[in-house]
């Protein structure tokens, strides 16, 4: 395990970048599925990270809890270094029930990864639909523990989602994320 804060190059206002990946239940997903929906939460994440596995339960709880609200997990990992992270464990922990976000898609060839800037598990993006399109509005940490182990005292997902909800502002210092670093292949 590496630790490693996120860097991403997207900014406050930009447009989610588009994808087109396989979901481990089966289907295939693009962004404009979730067009309908008043915010979109991308989380770059994996199986085997303990920082992406620690937030498995708030991510679950937030697509259970918000019906125009879209939680994406998508994992990027090299599955053939790191093979916890393999299509066929996404599809095991989707149907154990460990995972029951709204989708969780695979980018085997790690190209929506980089179009992100994503850098770490779990590493997230927040987008309102504004004028028709996804528009950053935050990118940080899920909430402010600092390791797997420790209880958050403070969510700043839930709260960024929240004045999404409202029509306010995300008035949220963005604080890198902070995860395993995505594995990279040599390809």
């Amino acid at each position: 395990m590496v630790q490693r804060d996120s860097e991403s190059e997207l900014a406050a206002g930009d447009s989610a970048p588009a994808f087109e990946l396989p979901g481990a239940d089966g289907e295939t997903y693009v962004l404009e599925q979730f067009a309908e929906d008043e915010a979109l939460l991308v989380v770059f994440t994996c199986n085997h990270c303990p920082y992406a596995q620690a937030k498995f339960d708030l991510l679950n709880e937030l697509a259970e809890a918000h019906d125009d609200v879209s939680v994406v997990g998508i994992n990027p990992n090299d599955a053939e270094e790191y093979p916890e992270d393999s299509f066929e464990k996404m599809e095991a922990y989707v149907e154990e029930g460990a995972i029951r976000y709204d989708a969780y898609l695979r980018d085997e060839s790690q190209s929506v990864a980089r179009e992100y800037g994503a850098a770490c598990t779990p590493d997230p993006f927040l987008f309102a639909r504004r004028d028709g399109e996804f528009r950053l509005v935050y990118q940080g940490r899920l909430d402010d523990a600092p390791n797997p182990d420790d209880d958050p005292s403070r969510y700043y997902v839930r709260e960024a989602i929240e004045a999404v909800k409202d029509g306010e502002d995300v008035d949220l210092e963005w604080r890198p994320s902070r995860g395993c670093s995505i594995k990279w292949s040599d390809n």
